[in-house]
This record gives C-alpha cells, sequence and structure tokens, in this order.
C-alpha cells in the first residue's frame, strides 16, 4: 500500500512540475517577471547524505521533537516492544520446566501428625482411617522416597525440557532480530515519507507563489484567463498531495511508535547515516554457511527437534521399571500400652514397580512422540531450505539496489542536463512546450528514483544481514 501511494504521488507532482514549467517558460517569453522556480529535487537527491537529513519537518512542533538515530530507534524497541518481552517471560518459563521435570530425581519428603480418639480396640472402620489405627493414640512421622532408577524416563525427561528452554531463548532472539528489521524498515519508510513532505510543502510555496504573481498579470491584462486557470490547477493538485504526503509522514511515524513499543503519539526527528553506501558482499556462499550456523529461529527449531526426540525416548522408558527406596519413621506418645510397647516406630524397603498391561497407553504414548519427532525433523529441514532460499534472494535484491543507485544516479546527471538543453532550445524558439515538459517530468522522476533507490539499498543490506542472523 505504502508502495502504491509514493509512486501515484510521484505522478501528481511530475504532472505539477510540467505544467509549472511551462507557465514560467510563457512569462518569460512575453518578457513578464520572471516565477520562482521549482523545487530543486536533484539537490536533495545529489547531496552526500539522504533525503532524510534534510527532511525534517518545517512546522515548530517538529523542530523541537527529539532527535532518533537508526541505533537509537533499535535499542528502543528491544526494550520497549512487548512481542520480546513475552518471548522472555516465556524462555524463563521453561526454566521452571527444567526443574520440575528434575523433581523426579530429587528425595520426596513428607511428613504427617495424627491424633485419633476411637473405640478402643475396635477392628471395623472403612475410609481413610484403616483398621489398624482404631486405637486411641497421637503420633507424628515423616515419609521419604528416593527414586534409584527408572532406566532412563526421567533423565530424558530433563533433558528434553532443557533443550526446549535452549530453544525458547533462541527463538526469543529470533523474535528481537524480528523488531529490529521491523523498525529498520519502519525507520527508513518515515524518511522516504517525510522527504516527500518535505518536497509537497516546497512545491505549495512555489505554485502559491506562481499563481499570486499570474493573478496579478491576468489583472493587468498580460496573461489570459487560461494561464490564470492552469495556475490554479496546479496549486490544487499540489495542495492534494501535501495532503497525501502528510497523511502517509503521520501514518508511517504511528507504525514506528508501534514498533518502539509506545502507545502514545510521539513524533521524532530522525537522523540517516550519512556515510557513503558501501557495496553488498561478494561471495553469497559464504553469507549462506553463515545463516546456517547463526539463524536463530533455524536454532531454535532445530533444539526443538532435539527436545522432541528425548522425550519420544522419554515415552519408551515408560514400559520400564522404576525402582525407588522407601522409609518412614514416627513417634507414638500417646499409645495403648497393651498394643505399643515403643514410643517410635520405622521402616525402610525398597519398591519395583513394574508396568504389565494399561490399554496400550504407554506404547501409543511413545509411537505419537516418535511421530512427532520425526515431524520436527522435516519442519527443521524445511526452514533450512527456505533460509538458503531467502539469503540467496536477499542477496540479489542487493545487489540490483546497489545497481540501481549508480544507473539511477547516472539518469539523474543525464535528466539535468537534458532538461538545461530543453530550456535552452524552447528560449532560443527551437522546440515546443511538449519537449520541455517531457524534459522536466523525466528530471523530476529520475531525481525521486535515485533517491527512494538509496533508501531501498540501505533496507536491503538490513534484509541480507537478518537473513544470515547477523542484524
Amino acid at each position: 500500500m505504502q508502495t502504491l501511494t509514493f509512486t501515484s504521488s510521484r505522478l501528481i507532482f511530475c504532472a505539477l512540475f510540467a505544467f509549472g514549467g511551462a507557465s514560467y517558460l510563457h512569462a518569460q517569453s512575453h518578457g513578464s517577471a520572471p516565477l520562482p522556480e521549482a523545487p530543486k529535487l536533484q539537490l536533495l537527491a545529489q547531496s552526500s547524505a539522504p533525503q532524510g537529513q534534510t527532511a525534517a519537518l518545517s512546522d515548530s512542533s517538529e523542530s523541537a521533537a527529539a532527535r532518533l538515530t537508526l541505533h537509537d530507534a533499535e535499542q528502543m524497541a528491544i526494550r520497549n516492544n512487548p512481542h520480546i518481552s513475552a518471548k522472555r517471560l516465556l524462555a524463563l518459563a521453561q526454566h521452571q520446566v527444567v526443574r520440575e521435570n528434575r523433581a523426579a530425581e530429587l528425595p520426596s519428603v513428607a511428613g504427617g501428625v495424627t491424633a485419633e480418639d476411637a473405640n478402643q480396640a475396635s477392628r471395623i472402620s472403612a475410609g481413610s482411617l484403616t483398621a489398624s489405627r482404631l486405637f486411641e493414640h497421637a503420633g507424628a512421622g515423616a515419609s521419604a522416597s528416593q527414586l534409584i532408577t527408572d532406566f532412563g524416563r526421567t533423565r530424558n525427561l530433563v533433558l528434553s525440557s532443557n533443550l526446549e528452554e535452549k530453544a525458547q531463548d533462541a527463538s526469543a532472539l529470533a523474535t528481537t532480530q524480528d523488531i529490529v528489521l521491523t523498525t529498520d524498515q519502519a525507520f527508513y519508510n518515515v524518511l522516504e515519507a517525510q522527504a516527500l513532505l518535505n518536497v509537497a510543502q516546497q512545491n505549495v510555496k512555489t505554485r502559491q507563489t506562481t499563481d499570486d504573481q499570474i493573478g496579478v498579470m491576468t489583472k493587468n491584462k498580460l496573461k489570459s484567463t487560461l494561464d490564470l486557470s492552469f495556475a490554479d490547477v496546479n496549486l490544487s493538485q499540489a495542495k492534494l498531495l501535501l495532503l497525501d504526503a502528510q497523511n502517509n509522514a503521520s501514518a508511517t511515524m504511528a507504525a514506528l511508535d508501534e514498533v518502539l513499543g509506545l502507545d502514545t503519539a510521539t513524533s521524532y526527528q530522525l537522523v540517516a547515516d550519512g556515510g557513503a553506501l558501501a557495496p553488498p558482499p561478494p561471495d553469497a556462499d559464504q553469507l549462506l554457511k553463515l545463516a546456517l550456523e547463526q539463524r536463530p529461529d533455524l536454532q531454535a527449531l532445530d533444539l526443538s527437534h532435539q527436545a522432541a526426540v528425548k522425550f519420544s525416548h522419554a515415552q519408551r522408558d515408560q514400559l520400564l521399571p522404576s525402582i525407588s527406596a522407601l522409609g518412614t519413621a514416627g513417634a507414638v506418645p500417646v499409645r495403648p500400652g497393651e498394643y505399643y510397647n515403643s514410643s517410635w516406630w520405622g521402616a525402610v524397603g525398597v519398591n519395583m514397580n513394574i508396568p504389565i498391561f494399561n490399554g496400550f497407553l504407554y506404547t501409543s504414548q511413545a509411537k505419537e512422540a516418535s511421530i512427532r519427532a520425526e515431524a520436527a525433523a522435516e519442519q527443521t529441514r524445511a526452514l533450512r531450505d527456505r533460509v538458503v532460499r531467502d539469503v540467496r534472494t536477499s542477496w540479489l535484491a542487493a545487489q540490483t539496489a546497489y545497481q540501481k543507485v549508480a544507473v539511477t544516479t547516472d539518469l539523474l546527471n543525464q535528466a539535468n542536463l537534458a532538461l538545461k538543453l530543453a530550456q535552452t532550445r524552447y528560449q532560443m524558439g527551437l522546440s515546443s512546450i511538449v519537449e520541455l515538459s517531457q524534459a522536466q517530468y523525466q528530471q523530476t522522476d529520475a531525481a525521486i528514483g535515485n533517491s527512494n533507490a538509496q533508501y531501498q539499498y540501505r533496507l536491503s543490506l538490513a534484509t541480507l544481514n537478518y537473513e544470515i542472523g547477523s542484524i
């Protein structure tokens, strides 16, 4: 949607230049007072810094806005964006899952205090009071159990949850890189929108001056009503372009605020990097190697696959026995003397739990976990193939975008020269207004295309760095 809006605005803007230039040269040919020149887009595009440095809004409120560089915007998004916070919290929650599974390897101790008033020496009971306890007594004790071995089940559960924790950490890093790339896109979109808004404001000011001067000349019978009508149309079209540019600038700034984690409308004076454009990396194979090693989302999926394999082993190990050591001890200060000769009691033992048959539950769970592990392996392979494709595509896009900067710069120089020649030929009466209008259109389109190519190349570099996991 933003690309379509920018293209339509550019066409309208070029049309304004063409009509304005015709009125200007027509006035010069009749010896009238010279009209103001059109905004010099080529000066903005040919400067050593990108348009973003000269595209600050002229309003007083904008001049007082806080300055924001790309690096500052990225750091603010990392601190404030809720998607990153949510991923980090999930990673912390997964750490507790590791502790939950490891608890089975540690001793379990429980204590109890019992006081009972019973029909002395009765032997019939139901529920939790068993017949052996139906004596008037009071006592306290504790029982403990320690898993000796379950033949790897608990260990595999701990390893699985530990791998899932690492996967969550990698996923949190992948989310951070996603937000950083989104921040870069929003940042460059704002710069581009502010550059167009600055040009639109200059265009309205120029067209207003032109309209006022032609209006005065029309009253003095130096220009026809047709010239004034053209000037009025140009001014109205310039105002429409300004409205579109203002809306686009506000919308892109709102998108940047959302990425930065702000819930209030905040405007910034963006500061773009004015350094020379560096060429893209020459070797795509080296980038592919880095991507397969560094991409956090690929690492997260690979760790999740390993966790699924460990979990499938744990589910399979449910079919094996488990051996535990048990112990209990306590004291009975209040007791019937004819049944209790000692004031304490205790025992130790070993218990082996052997699963025999439970309706094929453990077998089905083991098979399900194994199939899910195979599916996770295929998902990892699919992501690996997609990473290879995305890196190659991004590298080609960066190469093309870099070449476009050079081509659009050369095109702008040629368009500037063609415009000067067309102006000279028209003043000498060697060409028509159609030739001059076409030259103005080509020069304006080349100026905007050159500026847009610089932003697109910077964005393509950011995308390439994201694809290799180095953003």
